[in-house]
């Protein structure tokens, strides 16, 4: 039997999923991320755990068709990542390095938001659909946009920042990439959290089960809206105006048939995709109206699906 291996890259743990030739999933395992001496075992540790459980099947790296890997940076067309902060990494040839470390196999990479993305698009929320824009609402509001089935990387490696997208010209605070009024600052974990305790402070004379909890976040705000607290829902209709706003822009750039909505904030449900898409469509341009909102589907593994799909298309 050939194998393909996807690899997904994160700061502390390395995923890792053997497939087939067809790009079913047979095996799936993770190992921790090393990141002290710049990250220089990263590679080396995930060839060995390949090695390994390539072994326990009977098999060897010669059975590897291909590798594809995502990881949290920017990734140029021909497989130079451009520094992975997280990961101590700075600019090199991750396919060629990858390549080496597995006999000389093929290597694909990509953004890891990006690659997810084109899991979702293939065996996720968004199979049966050419082009779509995945949203990750997590720490922070991450993108990976597919068109025509394949990733868009962009001049820079950068397409996808749809978190950096600017709401607002007025925001005091400033971004973790140091602009103002970025569209994570409203709608990751971290911004709801902060625009829910904003929005108590400036209307004390809003009475809700939110100023009894004891702790705001993402999901203690939709679960309160969830139960009808009034105060609850308006927060909610003012974070995804921010979403169904920024993803009205990001439509007249790419036309998405679907946008699929992932990280966890999603695991609020049809709350969240029902109300984003309400502002969507008072904002999109009117042929755009028609693009569907969806929960991602394959959770921590997206990344894997997404990087043996990097090997399927070539």
């Amino acid at each position: 039997m050939k194998y393909i291996a996807g690899i997904d890259v994160g700061g502390m743990t390395v995923k890792i999923g053997l497939f087939d030739g067809e790009g079913t999933l047979l095996e799936k395992w993770a190992i921790p991320t090393r990141t002290d001496g710049g990250g220089e075992q990263i590679l080396p540790d995930t060839a060995d755990s390949l090695r390994e459980h390539l072994e326990k099947a009977g098999a060897s790296l010669s059975d590897l068709t291909g590798a594809g890997i995502g990881v949290p940076g920017a990734v140029m067309r021909d497989g130079t990542v451009n520094r992975c902060v997280n990961l101590g990494w700075g600019v090199f040839s991750l396919t060629e390095a990858l390549s080496s470390l597995l006999c000389g196999i093929p290597v694909f990479a990509g953004n890891d938001a990006n690659v997810a993305a084109l899991g979702e698009q293939w065996k996720g929320g968004g199979k049966g659909c050419r082009s779509i824009v995945m949203v990750t609402l997590g720490t922070g509001v991450g993108g990976g946009v597919v068109i025509d089935g394949n990733i868009l990387i962009g001049a820079h490696g950068a397409a996808g920042e749809i978190g950096h997208i600017q709401m607002r010209e007025d925001e005091p605070e400033t971004c973790g990439c140091g602009k103002h009024g970025c569209l994570e600052q409203y709608a990751s974990a971290r911004g709801i959290a902060r625009v829910t305790k904003l929005y108590l402070k400036e209307h004390p004379e809003k009475e809700s089960s939110l100023r009894s909890a004891d702790h705001i976040s993402a999901r203690v705000l939709f679960d309160e809206a969830k139960k009808g607290d009034a105060t609850a829902l308006e927060i909610v209709e003012i974070v995804c105006g921010y979403l169904g706003r920024g993803l009205a822009a990001v439509a007249e750039v790419v036309d998405p048939e679907a946008f699929v909505i992932g990280g966890g904030v999603s695991n609020a449900g049809t709350i969240l995709t029902d109300t984003i898409q309400k502002y969507y469509v008072q904002s999109v341009f009117h042929a755009s109206r028609g693009t569907k909102f969806v929960l991602a589907e394959l959770g921590n593994d997206a990344g894997i699906y997404g990087a043996a799909r990097l090997v399927l298309n070539g």
